[in-house]
């Protein structure tokens, strides 16, 4: 999605020297746009004119249609230039800010989405919004000239009225920021676990998998907790909803039939028809939960497309470097979708005419299509089925398949692709690195590892820097060797994750390192120490001054940076054996627990955390030779099976190691041993698979 060359524009504005994708599409609108700074806000200042905010980013088509509609129209760009100073943001580059100002729009209009438009204050407070704007009115919504005159107009007229508004609207903002305000601490149980899971499956679609209602997001955090809650109670419902939901999204047109990876979203109920972009933090989750799911049943078809999820992202959204792409665009030619979709004559011009047909019928593609007249490949009946149909063995038929997919990507791969947002931000980056490590283990991938080791070096060597006291302090994005803007607390808690279970993967204690100098620094830097506070903001306490210092709690595309330093501090202080990071993390979940049991879905990670506070974690310690055939079948063992409250240590990586669960145990008898305890009480160590298997049982 890189700017084309500045010589073919007539215009040319601020936008040109950024590092975003989105922000340099944005280049050469003929709008005087400025980036997010200081010079935006002492324009508006000097000029007593209010900011006029755009936020959105690259693989956004309402964006893309926006920009089209409004931005490169040279007259809306003139009564903005005239009226207004511009400001665009990429929302994934600035999380902090998108928040602040898309919990104002939802506060004005009651819903929000992207792109965004808000009116500001030259002091930054806002005082009216909404998101998609048309170029005249339409849809019911009023056009973006009109809202541009009556916006300048009431600047000019009712001063007064704008300055209450915004006053009112951002002291309600800040007070309806802190979920933790006021609330007494709670008692925790496994009953709020229960009840947490009757909130979320009131609403499940039974038939299709997901939730009821479109459009359909895949919620990998909440089909997680519900998998969590078959392993807690051995109840076989919560594993029923979650394989219905991964099977019929596998098979249907939100998963790339061709060349893995998961679209955004599916436009109905029976995922079929997808908003095409393709996220970087969807597939890093998705993986992770087809993983747990082949853990916890055995069945191939999971492990399969975790797989091709991961290969997918080494193909096309890794860099020579090792960081992992942000998106890649729903359209290509400027029609969404166009890249993806096929008619029967294009599949039989690949295949030939008798292959060709088999394929069509497996994957359902038509002369009248699925979708604007082209089809979307999905999955509409068993191999075997397909089989009878045509005459074939099951045999020929799986064959014809699984060729026919291979021709028919390479073919693919000579259309004109959806451009690529190829910015790399440390958040997602560590969602990534957590799916390809937990991965590479379990599946015994050496790919998938030494990808997961090159991207970690990447982020510890380019995104990362030392301030005056030592700390580690991270960058929130790079692209093409440049660094920048101040990680916030997302950023450090995804890179702890990841770097965790790098960690479980190699037994390498550098990579527990710089997992804990992550959460010091978050400790230190992003901890709400205020007065019936607690805990975390979203940026750090010497981060640029924003309207309000946002929070980061509920749990939506991705998880919020609260859940994951819960989570993360909990699995530290067993690791460490330090109630300095226990403490912090214990109080956050009394003080949410009210919320959590009325509102599920938006904490599903937040619950997993619970989950695993009150679980009473296995503590797992494997002594003895990594590379030794015995070491190897008893971590089989474990890495075979979905235990997922555990902490896994071994002295394979660092023989001379201090950690304390390592501490004062050795191999007996010379062999390979796994030493288990839970609830400071321990089993009696084993050296046989049979042994270790029935302990984790």
């Amino acid at each position: 999605m890189s700017s084309p060359d500045a010589t073919e524009h007539k215009y040319t504005n601020r936008l040109n020297h950024e590092t975003s994708p989105y922000l340099l599409q944005h280049a050469h609108n003929p709008v005087d746009w400025y980036p997010w700074g200081p010079d935006a806000f002492a324009a508006a200042r000097d000029l007593d004119r209010p900011i006029l905010l755009s936020v959105g980013y690259s693989a956004c088509h309402w964006c893309h249609v926006m920009e089209r509609e409004s931005f490169e129209n040279a007259e809306i760009a003139e009564q903005m230039n005239r009226d207004f100073v511009n400001v665009k943001v990429d929302r994934e580059e600035r999380p902090d800010v998108d928040t602040i100002y898309m919990s104002a729009v939802q506060r004005l209009t009651g819903q929000g989405g992207w792109p965004m438009t808000m009116f500001l204050t030259p002091e930054g407070k806002p005082f009216f919004g909404g998101t998609y704007f048309p170029p005249q009115d339409l849809y019911g919504r009023p056009g973006f000239p009109r809202i541009l005159t009556a916006v300048a107009t009431a600047w000019k007229e009712q001063r007064a009225e704008i300055d209450q508004q915004s006053r009112e609207l951002t002291a309600d903002l800040v007070e309806g920021d802190n979920l933790l305000g006021g609330q007494p601490d709670s008692l925790l149980s496994p009953a709020l676990l229960d009840k947490a899971y009757q909130g979320i499956t009131a609403h499940f679609d039974r038939r299709n998998g997901g939730f009821a209602g479109a459009p359909k997001f895949p919620q990998p955090m909440v089909l997680d907790f519900l998998l969590r809650c078959h392993h807690r109670t051995r109840q076989q419902e919560p594993l029923a909803l979650v394989e219905r939901t991964l099977q019929r999204m596998a098979l249907g047109g939100i998963y790339d039939q061709l060349g893995g990876g998961f679209h955004r979203y599916s436009t109905d109920e029976v995922w079929l028809v997808p908003h095409f972009e393709k996220m970087l933090y969807d597939n890093a989750q998705l993986a992770q939960i087809y993983c747990r799911a082949w853990q916890a049943t055995g069945k191939s078809f999971y492990k399969g497309i975790a797989e091709e999820t991961l290969e997918y992202v080494l193909r096309e959204m890794t860099s020579p470097e090792g960081g992992f792409y942000s998106a890649q665009d729903a359209d290509s030619e400027g029609v969404e979708g166009k890249f993806f979709v096929w008619t029967p004559e294009e599949v039989e011009a690949v295949l030939g005419k008798n292959e060709g047909f088999v394929f069509n019928a497996f994957f359902d593609v038509t002369a009248q299509g699925n979708w604007e007249g082209k089809s979307i490949l999905h999955v509409v009946k068993e191999a075997a089925e397909t089989a009878v149909d045509c005459g074939l063995s099951v045999e020929e038929t799986a064959e014809i398949l699984d060729e026919g997919r291979v021709k028919l990507f390479k073919a693919r791969e000579q259309r004109i692709k959806p451009g690529l947002d190829d910015k790399v931000l440390t958040s997602w980056n560590g969602l990534m690195l957590a799916a390809f490590a937990e991965c590479a283990a379990v599946f015994e991938r050496a790919d998938f590892l030494a990808a997961a080791v090159k991207n970690a070096e990447f982020l510890l060597n380019q995104h990362a820097t030392r301030d005056e006291a030592g700390r580690l302090r991270l960058f929130r994005t790079s692209r093409g060797g440049k660094a920048h803007l101040n990680a916030c607390l997302e950023d450090y808690a995804f890179l702890a994750d990841g770097l965790l279970w790098l960690y479980e993967a190699t037994f390498e204690e550098r990579w527990l390192n710089h997992a804990k100098e992550a959460v010091d620094t978050i400790l230190s830097k992003f901890a709400d120490e205020t007065p019936g506070g607690g805990g975390f903001f979203a940026t750090s306490n010497d981060h640029e001054a924003l309207i309000q210092r946002p929070r980061d709690w509920d749990d939506n595309a991705v998880p919020s940076g609260n859940s994951v330093t819960v989570d993360v501090l909990l699995r530290l202080a067993i690791i460490t054996g330090d109630e300095a990071y226990r403490k912090p993390a214990a109080s956050i979940l009394r003080k949410l627990a009210s919320i959590l049991e009325k509102h599920p879905g938006g904490f599903a990670r937040m619950l997993g955390a619970l989950d695993f506070y009150l679980d009473g974690p296995k503590e797992i310690a494997l002594i003895g030779d990594r590379n030794s055939p015995q070491f190897r079948a008893l971590l089989k063992v474990l890495r075979d099976r979905y235990v997922p409250n555990h902490i896994l240590v071994s002295s394979a990586g660092e023989p001379d190691s201090a950690l304390p669960l390592l501490q004062n145990r050795d191999a007996r008898d010379g062999k390979p041993t796994a030493y288990v305890c839970t609830n400071f009480a321990c089993k009696e160590p084993v050296t046989t698979p049979e042994e270790f298997a029935a302990q984790l049982s």
